[in-house]
């Protein structure tokens, strides 16, 4: 399936990119239909991505749940998906570039005492705001071991601020070194941080455009600084519209999610559609549909 001549964009490259941590919900199907969407829209590839990179919370099996979950309904990647988890040695690298151009620094911080620093300096925070690190470790750790390695945010005294734009939402502005303060790129335990493991990922893979779920345009600034630091290519973004828990906050396993159902894939297809706004649309199979769903997309969005 491709879309018109008009409606290309040459080289456009997407991706879904699931953390296995259990099987998709109706939140993270409408995350993978709107990626599967834009791209087929452009006429461009879609990469599947399983994002493992935070083993604890990964759950055994659910990455290969995740790959038969998307192929019932019918969104199949056109490369083989990669795994974070067997890609270590790209993180590495670009830690080690960022290292040689004194971008950043171990920390010996726990989390606990950098609550109990910014209690200390009168900041307080919400349930889920951002926790803007004071700097305590950036003129040396003064003896403590090293558990964390953060990436600086002030160089020469010029704070990183970043301009992005969002396909739906606009132009957007942060001030990283105040509104977030410098961020870890390689964890305590030893494990890699998302934000470099996505930013090291897209760059080796091409991604041209991201379209992902709302919750994750903050860390958009993150990432395109790092990008830029890495001297990497800029995806174009697109955040979509969440689906809602009866609590109000995006919908997760934490706040009752269920398992998708896909016995019905036509049915949960309809259900992602029109979260994203699409008209209702009338085809009797998954394959008229999304052919259906990639020309509304590609009037509303091209």
């Amino acid at each position: 399936m491709s879309a018109s001549s008009s409606t290309r964009r040459p080289g456009y490259v997407g991706r879904f990119a699931p953390s296995p941590t259990g099987p998709l919900h109706a939140g993270s199907l409408v995350a993978a239909l709107a990626s599967w969407l834009d791209a087929r829209a452009h006429g461009g590839k879609w990469l599947v991505r399983i994002e493992d990179v935070d083993t604890p919370r990964c759950v055994s099996g659910a990455d290969e749940l995740i790959l038969r979950q998307l192929a019932r309904c019918g969104l199949f990647p056109d490369e083989p998906p990669v795994w974070q988890s067997r890609r270590g040695t790209l993180y590495e690298a670009a830690l080690k570039r960022l290292h040689t151009l004194g971008l950043v620094y171990p920390c010996a911080c726990t989390r606990r005492e950098v609550e109990e620093a910014l209690v200390a300096l009168g900041v307080l925070h919400g349930r889920f705001e951002e926790r803007v690190y004071p700097g305590t470790c950036r003129a040396g750790l003064h003896g403590r071991p090293a558990r964390a390695t953060r990436l600086l945010t002030v160089c020469g005294g010029i704070e990183a601020v970043v301009s992005w734009n969002d396909r739906r939402s606009g132009p957007h502005r942060q001030n990283v070194a105040r509104e977030v303060g410098d961020f870890v790129l390689h964890r305590a335990d030893g494990l890699w941080a998302y934000q470099l493991a996505v930013v090291v990922d897209d760059g080796a893979q091409g991604i041209t455009d991201v379209v992902r779920g709302a919750d994750l345009a903050d860390n958009t600034a993150r990432q395109v600084h790092l990008q830029r630091l890495l001297v990497l290519p800029e995806p174009r973004y697109l955040h979509v519209p969440l689906v809602l828990g009866d609590d109000g906050h995006k919908l997760s396993k934490q706040n009752g999610a269920r398992p998708l159902e896909t016995r019905e894939p036509l049915g949960a297809l309809r259900a992602a559609g029109h979260a994203l706004g699409l008209p209702e649309l009338h085809a009797s199979t998954v394959p008229d549909w999304l052919q259906a769903a990639t020309l509304a997309w590609a009037q509303a969005w091209l």
